[in-house]
């Protein structure tokens, strides 16, 4: 029996608040955030949150209020330990990557209007950037991942993907002009450059993973400390950068290999998909 498109509605704002929740992490979000990120009137997302919480979905930390996501959901993600495929096809290649340029690597996928850390190594350079955890969900255009992962679009998705995160963008002190900027400067070298970094002092650069119809379906990242990525060598860890993304796209092709994530995923919780 098909269900009532009121009780879909209620399921999708129930996951769009979730997403939100795990970019909090371990800290959480505090209602206010949820309302105005949702776009869901308070009472809504209280109703909605109760629920999650009666499930064991979400939990409320009771000194800070904020809410975050529950243990039974960690439960659940354990059933698929495979669940990224693209992850397990590609860890050889960012181990290497990590071991010649010595910086912190990064593979990231999208996941609706967000960019997912789905791996990260280590390289061997005294001071390592470890900026973004594995999980870390930031919307597409806060990083230079999400970045590439929006110019690897058709421009209008693009476009529309970027309006929807634009309240989400804008907490983080980013303009639409400033974003579209990056993507077109992406989209034209085939590469995002950070000068600054999420971290103070750093630096960071990205470029896409394709599939065999050439459709970006992932992004490797390096993070490094400024003084180490400066202008003479970023050239060195570019060509890195790309001699790995092409090893990952060979053997995903010889294994068949799909990115894991659903990319359609409508992140927002009202009833049009570009909403915020």
């Amino acid at each position: 029996m098909a269900e009532a498109p009121a009780g879909a509605q209620t399921v999708r704002r129930a996951l769009a608040l979730l997403r939100l929740m795990a970019t909090g992490q371990e800290a959480g979000v505090r209602l206010t955030d949820l309302v105005e990120m949702s776009g869901l009137s308070r009472p809504t997302v209280h109703r909605l949150l109760q629920v999650l919480i009666d499930e064991g979905a979400v939990e409320r930390e009771l000194r800070s209020r904020r809410y975050r996501i529950g243990p039974e959901l960690l439960l659940l993600g354990l059933a698929r330990t495979g669940g990224v495929p693209i992850r397990a096809v590609a860890d050889p290649f960012l181990r290497d990557l990590a071991r010649a340029v010595g910086d912190t690597v990064f593979l990231t996928v999208r996941h609706g209007a967000d960019s997912v850390c789905v791996a990260r190594h280590l390289g061997h350079h005294p001071i390592q950037v470890l900026s973004i955890e594995v999980g870390v969900r930031r919307p597409l255009g806060a990083s230079v991942s999400g970045v590439v992962l929006l110019a690897g679009l058709e421009e209008t998705a693009s476009k529309t993907l970027l309006e929807s995160n634009r309240p989400r963008l804008e907490r983080l002190g980013l303009t639409m002009a400033e974003v579209r900027q990056r993507v077109a400067l992406a989209r034209r070298h085939g590469h995002a450059l950070a000068v600054q970094g999420v971290v103070p002092g750093t630096s960071a650069l990205a470029v896409p993973v394709q599939d065999e119809q050439a459709q970006v379906v992932a992004a490797i990242s390096i993070a490094a400390m400024a003084e180490h990525l400066h202008a003479a060598r970023r050239l060195e860890v570019l060509e890195h950068l790309r001699a790995c993304a092409m090893a990952i796209t060979r053997r995903a092709q010889e294994q068949q290999i799909r990115p894991g994530l659903r990319q359609d995923v409508a992140f927002a919780s009202t009833a049009t998909p570009a909403a915020p």
